[in-house]
Parts: C-alpha cells; structure tokens; sequence
C-alpha cells in the first residue's frame, strides 16, 4: 500500500531546461565562451548547479582555461536572481497531485537545487499548500544520488521506504530511490531518454502523469 509519493523537480514536474539554459549561456557568455544549444542541457541538468557548471565548461572550446570557482558563483548569483525564466508545470502534473492528495497519499519533492532555490521555484509554480515536504540540498541533505533526503522526507510522512513511490527523469533519481528502498518510476517526458531510466533499472517507466496516479490507486 503506497502512502507518499516523492518527486524530483527539474524535468519531473517542472520544465525547467529553457531557464537553465538561459542562465548557463548567460554565464558563458560574461567568461567569453560560446553558447550551448538549450537540448544539450538535458544532459547537463540533475545532478545539481556545481556539476551543471563542470558540464558546461567540459563542453565548450576554451571551458577548461576558465576559472571554475568564478563561474560558478556567477551561474549560481544570476540563477538566483531570476529562476522562474520560461518554466511551468508539465502538462498533466497538476492533475496528478491534486489526484494523488484525493487519494490520501502525501507528496514531496526532493531537488538538488539549493534548498531556499528549490521551495521559491515550487512555491511559484505550484503554490505553498501543494506539496507537504519540499526538500533541497542543504549541508545535512547532500545531493543525489544519496538516499539521505528521500529517506528523511519518509521518516516525516511517518511511512516505510516501501510504502513510498520515487519518480525522477533521470540515472540519478533511478540510483536514489534505489538506495532508499522505494518503488522507482521514471518519467520519458524530462532530461533524459527511456533507455538511461531502462539502463537504472527503473521499476515502472510510464509516458504520461495519469499512469502514477494509476500506479498509486492500484498500490492503494
């Protein structure tokens, strides 16, 4: 029987590739590096900012003579200022929620973004009652793929590991819920294609919102 539902952020429930990208070509642009085509951030994204920056300096010619560290904070400060550039829900992900809270079940997300970044982007975009646990990255939360957090938001909802449903778009989030026990659901319409979600050995891969609420109905 599933009790609670966690969900990464970037590319799960949010579409948020545009506003990375956006703000990484941004930065490139001030250290005089050329810009990186906006697909090619689905490949960059979901393992937090400070391995975003690595990817995006491996990428382009002269990344590896730019100051890490410099770019970095800059990517991080300019994020900060305006993270709500072009994203939106998912179609069909506010349906899911509010059908998943009809069910009686409680919802979380766990991001790698910094924690203050990921409760503001949820906040904006789906409002402060939606969810009841949003979790980032903090010094006692490290990033996934630790299950530390995932673990810590089932402790909070007073549920079992296996009584936890983890959704997530990439080998990252399949590697998390993975280590914390819960049932792994990945997603086709984020950051990343079938055969990673395959390659970690999701436990359900669906295409649409509407199969996880059916997945937690059947569960129930």
């Amino acid at each position: 029987m599933y009790k609670a539902c966690i969900f990464d952020l970037d590319g799960t429930i949010a579409d948020t590739v545009e506003s990375i990208a956006y703000v990484g070509n941004k930065t490139l642009k001030e250290f005089g590096l050329p810009p990186i085509p906006v697909k090619d951030y689905n490949f960059y994204a979901g393992d937090g900012a400070d391995e975003l920056v690595r990817r995006m300096l491996a990428a382009v010619p002269g990344g590896d003579e730019a100051d890490y560290d410099a770019v970095r904070v800059l990517y991080r400060k300019w994020f900060g200022e305006n993270p709500f550039y072009h994203v939106k829900p998912f179609e069909g992900i506010v349906a899911l929620l509010e059908g998943l809270k009809q069910q009686g079940l409680k919802i979380a997300v766990f991001s790698n973004k910094p924690h203050e970044a990921a409760v503001e982007v949820v906040h904006k975009i789906f409002g402060e009652q939606m969810f009841h646990k949003v979790q980032g990255q903090t010094a006692e939360i490290p990033r996934k793929p630790s299950p530390l957090g995932a673990l810590a938001i089932a402790r909070e909802f007073g549920v079992k590991p296996e009584e936890c449903l983890y959704c997530g778009d990439t080998n990252t989030d399949m590697d998390t819920g993975k280590a914390a026990g819960m049932l792994t659901i990945g997603v086709t319409w984020g950051f990343r294609p079938r055969t990673e979600l395959e390659e970690h050995e999701a436990d359900v891969i669906v295409d649409k919102p509407q199969e996880i609420l059916d997945i937690a109905r059947r569960g129930r």
